[in-house]
Parts: C-alpha cells; structure tokens; sequence
C-alpha cells in the first residue's frame, strides 16, 4: 500500500495481532493511533484475561453494565448482525473457541481433537440500553467481526489532513492511495473503506480438519464458500468488512449481494478473479483487466 506521489511518511507497528500501517500521520497523531488501538485491544481481546470482552463472557448475570466503548461496538455488532441477516453473528465466541481458535493466532498449533460444532444463540435475545447489556445466559459474544474495522475508522479521524489507516490489509482513506490486491492488482482508492476477507489468512487443523476463523453462523463450523478472498470497497472500512464477510459466507450469491447494495467486490476463485457489475463501474475494469 502506497500514498500518492508526495505523500506524507508511513510508520508501522502491530496491534490486535495484525499488522498497523498509517500514512500521513504527524508524529503526535500517530501516537493517537498507537494509543487508540493499544486501548481497544485491551478491551476487545479474546486471549487477555482482564480484558472487557473476557470478563463480560464471564460473567455470569444476566445483564451487565459495560463501557461506553464496549457497549457502542456491540450496537454496531447488532447492526450489521440485521443488516447482513444475521451472516455476520456476534455470538458465535464459543464456537470460534470450539474450532481451536483459542489463543493469539501466533501461538496456534495443530490441534488433534475434533472440533465441536457451536452454533450461537443469535442476536435475537441480545440487548443492550445505553450501557446495559443483556444476553441469554451462556452467550460468548466475539466482537472481532467488526471491532478491527471499528478502530480503523477511528483511527484515520485523528489524521488533520490526507492519510490512511490499515490493519491487516484493511483500510480507511482520506485521499489517494494505491492498494494491492490479492491474487494480483491494485487499485487506486480516492476516499472510502477496502475490506479483504477470506479464509487464507488464519487456517489451522483441529481433529485432522482444516479450520478458518469465518464461521457459518447456522452451523457454528468454518463456512464452505467458493471464494478464498472476497474485496469490497465501500464509504467506511467497517461498511466495507462487513459486506466483505457476508459476501464470502454467501458464496456464489455474493456477488448478486452486493450488486443489490451498489457495493463493489472483487471474488478470488482459485486462479479466477470475478468482479460484480458494481466494481467493474466504479473502477472502468474490463474482462481480462488486472484489478
């Protein structure tokens, strides 16, 4: 990822166990970033013991008073929970846990018994008034579906001018900047979100099985789709996550998804690259074309 000619340095640092990249930072806006995200992970991490989101699944009321930030990622959870039909599930913490993904990704090893398929309770019995958070007893919420993004979004507000946030390949932009993409390609992005999502990432093996973390929420088990990458550009990196995800876990109705919505995506099948009608319009791409 590159600013336009005369941009501003980028700095890199990692957070949330991916990689930070920020163009266009001064130095006190960059420590902003820095500090931003160090606070979220501190939160919203699933393998810190005194972090929020551990002690919230801990506990075992049946409802709970949490942070301002805690309880505005969990609205935004819900949200795109409705706005995807419940494909990007918030409930599904027990289930990620049951397909082996317990720990930091970096500390991962081959796990040799069988995953145990946990199917979530929905988002349906889950409340939250201003800070009161209520949910059916045994619920795990994992809000990493949209808290990466979240951040991302956040982050790019503390940049003055022109610049970008990335994480993990993710980004939010405020004026130019040239993004790869996977399988090839690049594309130039004016203002807006690109979200990656795909299972290529974060594969492990439990009980002999090759797991990834983008469960089906029907199932509790890794999705089957046809795509290993699905691109997605949108007006926020969490507007892009979000339909990046449900577009995969839609499989060969992504595309038609995100049609509907006026979202561009761009689908990695093996060495095929398909584009929907909205990408091809937004970028000028041909049949053929690299991007």
């Amino acid at each position: 990822m590159r600013r336009e000619r005369g941009g501003r340095r980028v700095s890199r640092f990692r957070a949330m166990g991916v990689e930070v990249v920020v163009g266009g930072a001064q130095p006190r806006e960059l420590a902003a970033v820095a500090d931003l995200f160090a606070t979220w992970d501190a939160i919203f991490s699933r393998f810190r013991p005194d972090s929020e989101l551990v002690h919230v699944n801990a506990s075992p009321a049946d409802a709970i008073v949490v942070s301002s930030t805690f309880a505005r990622a969990v609205q935004v959870a819900l949200d795109a929970a409705a706005l995807t039909g419940g494909l990007v599930d918030p409930t599904l913490g027990a289930a990620i846990v049951e397909a082996g993904y317990d720990r930091d990704f970096a500390q991962l090893a081959d796990d040799g018994r069988p995953p145990a398929p946990a199917p979530g309770p929905g988002t349906g019995a889950v409340r939250l008034t201003g800070r009161l958070l209520s949910r059916p007893r045994g619920t795990v919420l994992d809000l990493n579906g949209v808290v990466k993004a979240l951040a991302v979004d956040e982050a790019l507000e503390l940049l003055a001018g022109p610049g970008f946030v990335a994480a993990g390949g993710d980004v939010a932009v405020r004026g130019a900047v040239v993004a790869g993409l996977p399988a090839g390609g690049a594309v130039r992005l004016l203002d807006g979100g690109l979200a990656t999502s795909g299972p290529t990432r974060r594969r492990w093996t439990r009980g002999g099985e090759p797991q990834h973390h983008l469960l089906d929420p029907a199932t509790g088990r890794p999705a089957r789709s046809r795509w290993t990458a699905v691109t997605v550009a949108a007006a926020t990196c969490l507007a892009s996550d979000v339909a990046a995800k449900a577009a995969f876990l839609l499989s060969d109705d992504g595309p038609g998804w995100l049609d509907e919505r006026n979202l561009p995506g761009r689908f990695v099948d093996g060495d095929a690259i398909v584009r929907n009608r909205s990408w091809n319009a937004s970028t000028g791409v041909t049949a053929g074309a690299a991007a």
